[in-house]
C-alpha cells in the first residue's frame, strides 16, 4: 500500500487533480482495534469516496478470529463490496512482452495475452442463503452453501460484460457450469438474452472446467470472460498466472461502468494478490498489483483514461527496463521498483 500511495501522490501532482487520502482499518486489524471487521464509520467513509483503496486482507494471526455463518459479518471487505454494491470485478491479466521468457507458459503461448476477467462480486455462492455447518451427531457435521443468482443479478454483470467488450476486441466467453447446476442454467439463459442485445459482439459459453484448461492451453483465444463470483474467483488467480505473478494483478470493483472520460465513485481498487506474511515488512514484495489499481483507479474513479494510460505504460516501461522484483525474475526491492515507475511517469 505504501509503494501505491507513493505513486497516486505523485500522480495527483502531475496530472493536478485534488487528491485527500483518509486511512481506516478493515478485517483482522478493524477486529483487533475496534471488535468488529468492518466499522458502520468506515462504510459511510467509503461511500462518499471516490475510491477506496484496500491493501492485502487476511495477515497471519487472524486465523481464530470469530467465525459467522453470515459472510457479511466474517469478513469485513465482504461486507464492504455488498454495502457499496461493487457486483462488477475487472481482473485484468496482460503479459507484458518484456517477461515472456520468466513466465510458467511457453512463449507461443503466452504471447499477445490480455485478458479481461469480470466476476461477479456481490452474490452466488459466497452471500446467498441459507448457509452454515449443521451437528448431525457427536461425531458428524454438515456444511452447506446456497448456489443462488437472479435474473436481475446476472443481467446487470452481463451487460457491464459486453461493454468492455466493446472497448476491447468485441468477445465474450460466459463461464457457467449450465449442464449440472440450476443457477448455471439460468446464468446462461440471461447472459444469452443481454448477448442478443450486443449483435456486434461476439458471444461463446462455456463450461468452468473447460475454461480453465483453455486458459492453459490456448489464452490467446480469450478477451473477456463472465463468470459467477466463485468461478471468477479461481478463474482470475488463473488468468494471473500468465502475467508471471499474483503480484503483478491489478482490480477493480465497480457499481457501474461510466462512459469512457466519466467516472464512477465508491470503487474498490486492489491487488488480486494476499498477505504473503513470509515477505511483509521486508521491502521485497511486488507492488505493481496495487500501482495497476491505482492506475484503474485514475480511469474509472476519476475518468482520468490518459492519466491512468500513463501509469500503465511507465510500470511495462520499469519492467522492460530490468527493474523487477524477485517474483519476476529481479533483485529490485519494493521501494526501487516504484521509484522506477515514479521516474517514468515524471518524464511525460
Amino acid at each position: 500500500m505504501r509503494q501505491g500511495l507513493r505513486v497516486l501522490t505523485k500522480a495527483s501532482e502531475i496530472f493536478q487533480f485534488d487528491l485527500s487520502i483518509e486511512e481506516d482499518l478493515i478485517h483482522g486489524s478493524a477486529w483487533k482495534k475496534f471488535g468488529t471487521f468492518c466499522r458502520d464509520e468506515t462504510v459511510e467513509i467509503a461511500k462518499n469516496s471516490d475510491g477506496v483503496l484496500v491493501g492485502a486482507v487476511g495477515q497471519a494471526g487472524n486465523e481464530n478470529l470469530p467465525h459467522s455463518s453470515d459472510p457479511e459479518e466474517n469478513d469485513g471487505l465482504m461486507r464492504l463490496r455488498k454495502e457499496l454494491d461493487v457486483f462488477a470485478g475487472l481482473r485484468p491479466a496482460i503479459v507484458n512482452d518484456a517477461l515472456l521468457d520468466e513466465l510458467p507458459y511457453r512463449r507461443e503461448v503466452s504471447n499477445g495475452v490480455d485478458i479481461m476477467v469480470l466476476r461477479e462480486m456481490c452474490g452466488g455462492v459466497m452471500f446467498a442463503k441459507p448457509r452454515g455447518i449443521e451437528v448431525l451427531s457427536t461425531t458428524e457435521k454438515r456444511g452447506y452453501d446456497t448456489a443462488a443468482y437472479t435474473t436481475f443479478e446476472i443481467k446487470r454483470l452481463a451487460k457491464v460484460g459486453f461493454l468492455l467488450a466493446g472497448r476491447r476486441k468485441k468477445r465474450v466467453v460466459s463461464v457457467d457450469k449450465s449442464n449440472v447446476m440450476e443457477s448455471g442454467f439460468l446464468w446462461r439463459e440471461v447472459v444469452q438474452s443481454v448477448g442478443d442485445e450486443f449483435p456486434d459482439i461476439e458471444l461463446e459459453h462455456m463450461y468452468a472446467d473447460n475454461c480453465s484448461y483453455q486458459l492453459a492451453v490456448n489464452p490467446s483465444q480469450f478477451d473477456v470472460i463472465i463468470s459467477n463470483n466463485l468461478f471468477g474467483d479461481i478463474i482470475s488467480d488463473q488468468a494471473g498466472s500468465l502475467a508471471g505473478s499474483l503480484g503483478m494483478l491489478p482490480s477493480a470493483s465497480l457499481p457501474c461502468l461510466p462512459n469512457i472520460g466519466e467516472t464512477c465513485t465508491a470503487g474498490i481498487y486492489e491487488p488480486v494478490h494476499g498477505t504473503a506474511p513470509d515477505i511483509s515488512g521486508k521491502n521485497i514484495a511486488n507492488p505493481v498489483g496495487m500501482i495497476l489499481s491505482i492506475a484503474l483507479f485514475i480511469e474509472y474513479g476519476l475518468g482520468g483514461v490518459e492519466e491512468s494510460a500513463i501509469v500503465a505504460k511507465a510500470v511495462e516501461s520499469t519492467i522492460a527496463n530490468g527493474i523487477r522484483t524477485k517474483d519476476i525474475g529481479g533483485q529490485a526491492s519494493s521501494e526501487t521498483i516504484t521509484d522506477a515507475i515514479i521516474s517514468e511517469i515524471s518524464c511525460v
